[in-house]
C-alpha cells in the first residue's frame, strides 16, 4: 500500500494514553467537526476531499492537524486552515488544536471519497 493510501485510508491516529471509549468519542467527533468544513468553492467537505492528511490525539487532548489544499493558488488558503482549527477545538473535550498545512503528498482528486465523487459527479 502506498503511502498516499494509508494518509487517504486512515488519517487518524490514536495512540493514545486516554481510555479507548474517550479517544473513540473524540475520533468520531472530530471528523465529524471536519466534514463541516467546506472549501467555499467545492460542494464537498475537505474530510471527503481527502484534504485532512493526518489528524493526531495526544495524551494532553491537544489535537495536530495536517491537511493540504487542492492548489497551493487555492483562494481559500487563508482560511480554511482556521475553520479546521475552529471546527476540531469545538469538540468537547478537545484541548489545543494545531494545524498545518502540508504539500506533501500533492492533492490529487484519487484522494476523494466515493462520497466526494458523487457530490461533484465526478465518476
Amino acid at each position: 500500500m502506498s503511502d498516499t493510501a494509508e494518509i487517504k485510508a486512515n488519517p487518524m491516529e490514536t495512540h493514545s494514553a486516554l481510555p479507548p471509549e474517550e479517544t473513540e468519542r473524540l475520533t468520531t467527533e472530530i471528523i465529524a467537526g471536519l466534514k463541516t468544513v467546506f472549501d467555499p468553492e467545492i460542494p464537498a467537505d475537505i474530510y471527503e476531499l481527502g484534504l485532512i492528511y493526518k489528524v493526531e490525539i495526544k495524551d494532553d487532548r491537544s489535537v495536530d492537524v495536517q491537511m493540504t489544499l487542492t492548489t497551493p493558488n487555492c483562494p481559500a488558503a487563508g482560511e480554511l486552515p482556521t475553520m479546521v482549527e475552529n471546527a476540531v477545538a469545538s469538540v468537547p473535550g478537545v484541548g489545543v488544536v494545531d494545524v498545518k498545512v502540508v504539500w506533501e503528498p500533492p492533492w490529487s482528486p484519487e484522494r476523494m471519497s466515493d462520497e466526494a465523487r458523487l457530490v461533484l459527479n465526478m465518476w
